[in-house]
């Protein structure tokens, strides 16, 4: 068995792109291995700055000899067409065999391929692979028609030890390749995977990008454990920095003292942000003036000239924050607010300020079912979560915002309440993001991302496919996230519809606008008035946050299923009614039936008495929903069934009613025995015609009696 082994050598590929390459690299050669029908032992593929490739290991030499059969016409057809088939398989008819078949006899034609040799199809794989790679940015150099990252320098290709001939935009395959830029620049020569990472080794490169993050990461630790402090872990950070060192070197310097009054959060960002090093904390917390960098190259002086450059440039650095800092706060973050006129919000709906103004108008409603929360508090906290956009530091750094408004905030003498909400409105910002538990936080983040969602959603800028540009899935999934996190019980269309009210005239013409376009686009001959449309939409919005719940849900394990069972009969029963609390308390009552026995079959029985409705109903063309009629029922199991359907019915609704859901499955649950001993002992499809039309009416009723408590239709599995 032999291996391949392919580099590609070029100039620094920027971090970010780098794992995803080594995954590509891996995908499309094992793919097309396995297209080919050539078997592997071992893949590994590598990126560092300046290198991708992959190494494959026990491969055969050639393609196994395949034969191909084909079947031909019946041996009954005419002679054209038995001619055309002979062309097609270049064979004559002494070479074909007859079989016999359930449609008769044929013709059929055993054809043998030679199996191609692994070189040609590696040659011809690696081809395809330097000219499709889906590269995010890529560049064509020296009149080259041939894109890539960066210009390409050289190409390794060996099977079996031999190269591979292959060239891309003038590059062309051979065994040399380079070591470090610094460190050992000249050529090398490989014969295999084996002496490369030997040799690559000695040249001051780890091709191993784990190896070089273990590398930093313990490296960094001890460092900062020497110099008493904690290493702030980063992980988003390692990654990068692995990506920009081949042979990464991490050393300590120092932060000056006259900079650790700024924010410790500003300093994180701007030496992450700009210079790629990492922090350290002391033992509570607090940032300690020591940061790490981590250097592409070993010096007889360890380190001492790299530190101290980067520590002027670090000095400077932080003397721009310092600078944004003073300067921020000899204005109060009230008079900033004023500037959020000139800054637009979307070209449609307004500036900042005109989106403040809605927030503002929208919390009354939110706080009648948040009433912890201060409605002072909650309005103040409005008008100032947006005004840290107009400062130095927030333009500077904009991951920063919200954390800059609470810091000018606290300076103004606002209340924590109020600097703690401007500081958490735009969270959470993800899936593992923390929520906020404030109450004015929760108010103020709920008003924030449902004006955003409802504003959109009115415009009919909807994200499509993987296309998500205002980043409408977050704030949706921030929304669910929010109700549940607090237990907030309100009904969220509601909520939606006085949002909706809120937009005013300086939106009312780009609305129309999207009525217009949506209309045309339908080619819809009926004008929609513009109050419907915009229910219309409400609608829509409220189906786009169901699917964030059940992207919410699944993430604790929740299955989808069950969600749309209740979730859809809440929202068919009383749409304005829907609550996302007791959908969500109604889903766990519904889980813990399922689980049990009883659930189990009553489930099965569900699907058995719907899919006897169903055909019965389809066959004789009618409904079989009526309530049955008991002067018909000549068995004591129909009579059973029928009262115990009745006594769930009433007493599951109100509980129901009073949010007792786990009593309603309880009542579900004592049909399991009534109803198996109807299916057991009572034949539905009997010859007498008006016990039959009743007995299926008694089967239509268990359906609408499992049905007031969720929808099982749609339960999977």
């Amino acid at each position: 068995m032999s291996e391949f082994f392919l580099e590609l050598f070029s100039e620094e590929i920027p971090a970010r792109m780098q794992s995803d390459a080594a995954k590509h690299i891996r995908d499309f050669m094992t793919d097309a291995l396995i297209k080919n029908k050539l078997g592997f032992d071992e893949v590994f593929s590598f990126v560092a700055s300046r290198r991708l490739g992959i190494c494959i290991k026990g491969l055969p030499e050639a393609q196994a000899d395949l034969v191909e059969e084909r079947k031909g016409p019946s041996v009954t057809a005419a002679q054209q067409a038995l001619d055309g088939f002979l062309r097609s398989v270049s064979m004559t008819k002494d070479q074909l065999q007859i079989r016999k078949t359930p449609k008769g006899d044929f013709y059929f034609a055993s054809i043998s391929r030679k199996g191609r040799s692994t070189a040609d199809v590696l040659q011809e794989t690696v081809e395809a692979l330097l000219h499709s790679f889906p590269w995010p940015k890529s560049m064509r150099w020296a009149g080259h028609k041939e894109y890539w990252v960066r210009p390409l320098h050289a190409i390794v290709c060996l099977f079996d030890g031999n190269v591979i001939p292959v060239e891309f935009a003038g590059v062309k395959s051979g065994k040399t390749t380079y070591g470090h830029r610094f460190l050992a620049a000249q050529a090398v020569e490989v014969d295999c995977f084996a002496d490369y990472q030997e040799k690559m080794r000695k040249a001051f490169v780890l091709i191993d990008p784990q190896e070089r993050k273990k590398i930093i990461c313990e490296r960094a630790r001890e460092l900062a454990q020497e110099a008493g402090y904690r290493l702030l872990e980063d992980e988003a950070l390692l990654e990068e920095v692995a990506g920009l060192a081949e042979y990464p070197v991490p050393l300590i310097g120092k932060i000056d003292d006259e900079f650790m009054s700024v924010p410790q959060e500003v300093l994180i960002t701007s030496m992450r942000t700009n210079q790629k090093y990492f922090c350290m904390t002391d033992e509570d917390g607090k940032m300690a003036p020591r940061f790490i960098v981590v250097a592409n190259m070993k010096t007889a002086d360890n380190g001492a000239q790299i530190v101290a450059g980067n520590e002027r440039v670090l000095r400077a650095r932080l003397s721009d924050a310092r600078f944004f800092w003073d300067e921020d706060r000899k204005t109060s973050l009230l008079s900033k607010a004023a500037k959020l006129h000139s800054r637009v919000f979307h070209a449609k709906l307004g500036s900042v300020a005109d989106k403040i103004e809605r927030i503002r108008k929208l919390l009354p409603e939110l706080l009648k079912y948040i009433p912890q929360a201060d409605s002072a508090d909650a309005d103040r906290a409005a008008l100032l979560c947006k005004a840290d956009l107009s400062t130095g530091m927030v333009g500077e750094f904009p991951e920063l915002q919200g954390i800059m408004g609470r810091y000018y905030a606290r300076f103004d003498g606002e209340k924590d309440s109020v600097a703690q909400a401007i500081a958490e409105h735009y969270s959470p910002l993800g899936p593992k993001d923390a929520c906020p538990s404030a109450p004015v936080s929760v108010a103020v983040a709920l008003a924030d991302k449902i004006d955003t969602l409802v504003g959109f959603w009115l415009i009919d800028q909807k994200p499509t496919g993987s296309k998500d540009p205002f980043a409408l899935r977050r704030a949706a999934l921030g929304v669910v996230r929010l109700i549940l996190e607090n237990k907030i019980n309100m009904p969220i269309f509601q909520i939606l519809n006085v949002a909706r009210s809120v937009y005013g005239d300086t939106t009312q013409a780009a609305i129309a606008e999207a009525m217009t376009e949506s209309e045309r686009k339908s080619e819809n001959e009926e004008p929609i008035v513009l109050v419907n449309w915009s229910v219309h939409q409400m609608v829509s919005l409220l189906a786009f946050i169901a699917e964030r719940l059940k992207v919410a849900m699944k993430d604790r394990g929740v299955r989808h299923d069950y969600i749309t069972a209740v979730y859809g009969l809440a929202q068919g029963t009383n749409i304005n009614a829907v609550d996302l609390c007791r959908v969500i308390a109604r889903v766990k009552a519904l889980v813990q039936f399922l689980s049990t026995e009883d659930g189990k079959d009553l489930l099965t029985a569900y699907r058995r008495a719907a899919n006897i409705v169903r055909i019965e109903e389809n066959k004789d063309h009618c409904s079989y929903n009526q309530t049955p009629d008991k002067n018909l029922f000549d068995s004591e199991q129909e009579e059973r069934l029928f009262d115990a359907l009745d006594h769930v019915m009433l007493n599951s609704s109100k509980k129901i009613a009073s949010d007792d859901f786990q009593g309603a499955m309880e009542f579900l649950a004592s049909l399991r025995e009534p109803v198996d001993a109807f299916f057991e002992k009572v034949q539905v499809n009997c010859n007498d015609a008006s016990r039959r039309v009743n007995r299926l009416c008694i089967l239509s009723m268990i359906v609408r009696t499992m049905g007031s408590v969720a929808d099982f239709s749609v339960i999977e599995g």
